[in-house]
């Protein structure tokens, strides 16, 4: 049996990587995150061609594919770190798709899927305020899920007080949402939260291997007493630790996007994991990008820094790798004692 891509989604896969190589590269990523803002003509491209919705149904103005198609394009983007809001839009696209009334699903998801409507996620805090929204400042639906995932509603930012509030990931301006009129999603949340921690873990895959890319590319060429420093042990030993957790984290994330169009009553446990492990190895991976670049690393010229601060921001987008396993701990006690009792 294959498990890789089809030829179609390899050539989404080709297609999305040759069209950001060129249109995401690392100065325009710069440019606008020190801008603090996002890349608005590169997400007017994005939205021409359907990238959006790639996922969202045909009858509300997506292209009808999958989760794995979807989890392809945010692995692209995280690898090139673009600056667009592609990943809060999708994500609240999934929740609304499988948790809205149909009135809801008409009046957002032809938006959505577009790029016209800009969407994001956040999860509602001890007080049942919208905590930090990561995209929020540029939204104009944000979908609010308990802490649970059981749970949501969704906000029109236009009925809204939007407070911007500067975060670690400048291109995606992120906001407190104040008052509204939230309307309660009536369908199934927990089933659009899976897939939107799916899309998640996809990015933190993308964002994971351009730094090991660009990682092995610098210790490759950077020498020291005349040697490159990747053929010192303590380097080539954290490259491969670097390797083994992205790999580890696109394993679990292919599986989850699978069991999501394939075997949905798999994908609580499946996104669960694969949140877990993408959070994990998004800090971890970035973090030794940083190190492994050695002095050059800490500073603001180099551009493995933004990378680090894209993995922090989805690392607990949506609960961060304890919750989730966590998670997975109660999923595996429902199980247990399901067992005893059938």
């Amino acid at each position: 049996m294959d498990f890789g891509l089809t030829d179609d989604q390899k050539d989404i896969q080709r297609a999305a990587r040759d069209m950001l190589a060129e249109r995401a590269s690392a100065e325009r990523v710069r440019e606008h995150a020190e801008r603090k803002e996002t890349d608005r003509e590169l997400w007017a491209e994005l939205g021409e061609i359907g990238w959006p919705g790639i996922a969202i149904g045909e009858a509300h103005g997506g292209q009808g594919l999958g989760a794995v198609e979807l989890a392809i394009l945010s692995e692209e983007l995280g690898r090139t770190i673009a600056p667009v809001p592609f990943l809060p839009t999708v994500a609240a696209a999934a929740i609304i798709e499988q948790g809205g009334s149909d009135e809801q699903k008409t009046r957002w998801l032809p938006e959505l899927a577009a790029g016209r409507a800009i969407g994001a996620v956040a999860t509602l805090d001890h007080e049942g305020g919208s905590g930090l929204v990561v995209g929020g400042a540029d939204a104009d639906v944000v979908v609010l899920v308990d802490r649970w995932h059981q749970a949501g509603s969704v906000l029109a930012t236009a009925d809204a007080t939007v407070e911007p509030i500067d975060a670690i990931d400048p291109t995606r301006p992120a906001a407190r949402i104040h008052g509204g009129n939230p309307e309660a999603l009536p369908g199934d949340v927990s089933g659009g939260v899976d897939r939107a921690l799916v899309a998640t873990a996809a990015e933190l895959v993308g964002v994971c291997s351009g730094s090991v890319e660009m990682t092995v590319a610098y210790v490759k060429e950077r020498k020291q007493f005349g040697t490159p420093v990747g053929a010192f042990q303590a380097v080539s030993h954290r490259c491969a630790q670097m390797l083994l957790d992205t790999e580890r984290a696109r394993a679990l994330t292919s599986q989850a996007a699978w069991s999501a169009d394939a075997a949905p009553d798999r994908l609580h446990e499946a996104a669960a994991m694969a949140k877990a492990a993408a959070s994990d190895a998004g800090r971890e991976v970035t973090a030794s990008a940083i190190q492994a670049h050695g002095g050059i690393g800490f500073t603001w010229e180099a551009d493995v820094h933004w990378r680090y601060k894209r993995a922090q921001i989805d690392a607990v987008l949506l609960g961060g790798a304890g919750a989730h396993r966590a998670r997975i701990a109660r999923l595996a006690a429902v199980h247990a004692r399901e067992a005893v009792t059938a």
